[in-house]
């Protein structure tokens, strides 16, 4: 996800007692924000060594005082694998990025629209005007374009006719393009929330959907 929604296409927000929606957000340079973005063996393997170096060096009656301060990098290693149970792998990704590049338009949106039913959207397929898809889940609305997923680069224009949809829709935008993002295409989307999926997100989105088979 490059920006706005990952693949989940969900936000999460807590309620101040005026009721007004207040998105936490952890400092994103914090260690503990750093190593929840790393696999979680990362955290797991400190934890470890803090235990084996507090066991190895500390007198006997600090031991497991010593072990236990890497008590949280457990936490955190727990954290990021619970957080990343749905994250697909390097493989993963080359498959759907290959498949998905070798299908036509009308399997590519009947894939799609399989995927978002799965994630409890109401789907509504668009004829053009800038988006190809209208989610609707939970009283939110969504414009997805994705007819234009195997270009070689984004530019500005298909962003541009997606942000006039969700403007006159009221909605929120997402873009599939697994091609580059050009410099001007991801200022613009990032100004105007426009959520991008490339590669990455399409796998953690198409997971547990059956592909077709590579071509011979």
């Amino acid at each position: 996800m490059r920006h706005g929604h990952g693949g989940r296409l969900d936000s999460r927000a807590v309620t101040t007692s005026e009721s007004r929606p207040v998105k936490l957000r952890m400092a994103e340079n914090s260690l503990f924000a750093i190593l929840l973005r790393q696999r979680w063996w990362v955290s797991a393997s400190i934890a470890v060594a803090i235990g084996l170096v507090a066991t190895a060096l500390l007198p006997a009656q600090w031991r497991i005082a010593g072990a236990l301060s890497g008590f949280p990098f457990a936490v955190i290693a727990a954290m990021a694998a619970w957080r990343g149970r749905h994250t697909p792998s390097d493989n993963r990704v080359a498959q759907v990025d290959a498949a998905v590049r070798a299908m036509a338009w009308p399997a590519f949106a009947d894939l799609l629209e399989q995927a978002f039913r799965r994630d409890g959207h109401e789907v509504r397929r668009l004829n053009g005007g800038g988006a190809d898809f209208e989610l609707q889940r939970k009283g939110k609305t969504l414009l997805v374009s994705a007819r234009r997923w195997k270009s070689a680069r984004t530019g500005l224009e298909p962003l541009r006719e997606l942000q006039a949809a969700r403007e006159k829709a009221d909605a929120a935008a997402l873009y599939i393009g697994l091609g580059e993002i050009s410099e001007p295409a991801a200022t613009f989307s990032a100004q105007n929330r426009i959520a991008f999926w490339q590669a990455r997100e399409l796998a953690e989105s198409l997971r547990g959907v059956t592909l077709p088979p590579p071509r011979g």
